[in-house]
């Protein structure tokens, strides 16, 4: 597999990664890992599931036979790479219940104006974001976005991605880590999207940041990157989501970026 064919298999509940993206965590799982083309990977917590390789799959867990969604992410590798781009979303299985883990329902939408993001089926690597983590978009966000890092380069301003695509669960996990350290969900979702409602769903958002910056700080818009943003990402398709006194209720975030077309 060529670093031009990296991609993520996405499904409901299990996410098949390129295996030469991921270090195993245990020597018993980098042996498998080694040999695999791919490893699946549980959403909800971020679990080493199983390494397929050579046509075999390896358990990395016990009882993999009972693990659900393991089956519908075998499936989707199968799907082929001209049928998996901007068209093929996941269903929206768990929207109502993950809303309703945080008290809300499904008129939050339509209170926000938020738009509701479906995850796509397939994303592509884009690189790796400023703490080497891969970066995930969807396919022509990811061209964009490597189009936009380019050009800025070639006018002395360096562009870090902070973060790219996050799935439902990832979502619901950041609640849920700020609940727990007292924070409101009313506080949160001033930041924060509900899930099911963030642009970073649909692998088209990018948090974007400068070196020596602190990530996402309303300090961004005193950088020259931001001004650089400012001037020329609409040339790559790029715009910031919620400028100040935006009408969703989120707070002024000049480091949030969304791919909507090529210009």
């Amino acid at each position: 597999m060529r670093a031009l064919d990296w991609h993520l298999s996405n499904s409901t509940l299990v996410e098949a990664w390129p295996a030469r993206l991921l270090r195993a965590r245990a020597s018993a799982d980098a042996r498998a890992m080694a040999r695999a083309d791919w490893v699946f990977r549980r959403k909800r917590d971020g679990r080493f599931l199983a390494a397929l390789g050579g046509g075999r799959l390896h358990a990395l867990v016990p009882g993999l036979g009972r693990e659900p969604g393991l089956g519908e992410a075998l499936s989707a590798l199968e799907i082929p790479s001209e049928r998996a781009g901007v068209a093929l979303h996941l269903p929206l299985d768990g929207l109502v219940e993950r809303l309703q883990l945080l008290g809300l329902d499904e008129g939050y939408g339509e209170s926000t104006g938020l738009a509701l993001f479906a995850e796509p089926c397939r994303l592509e690597f884009a690189g790796l974001d400023r703490y080497r983590r891969v970066l995930w978009l969807l396919a022509p966000a990811a061209q964009a976005w490597r189009r936009m890092r380019v050009a800025a380069l070639a006018d002395g301003i360096a562009l870090q991605a902070i973060s790219g695509y996050r799935s439902h669960d990832y979502q619901l996990g950041i609640f849920e880590r700020k609940l727990a350290r007292g924070l409101s969900v009313d506080e949160i979702l001033t930041v924060n999207a509900a899930p099911g409602f963030s642009e970073h769903h649909g692998g088209v958002a990018l948090d974007i940041g400068a070196p020596g910056e602190p990530p996402a700080e309303e300090s961004f818009e005193a950088t020259t990157a931001f001004a650089w943003l400012q001037a020329r990402a609409g040339e790559f398709g790029f715009a910031m989501s919620y400028p100040r006194d935006n009408p969703h209720g989120i707070t002024y975030e000049p480091w949030h970026w969304r791919w909507h077309s090529a210009a």
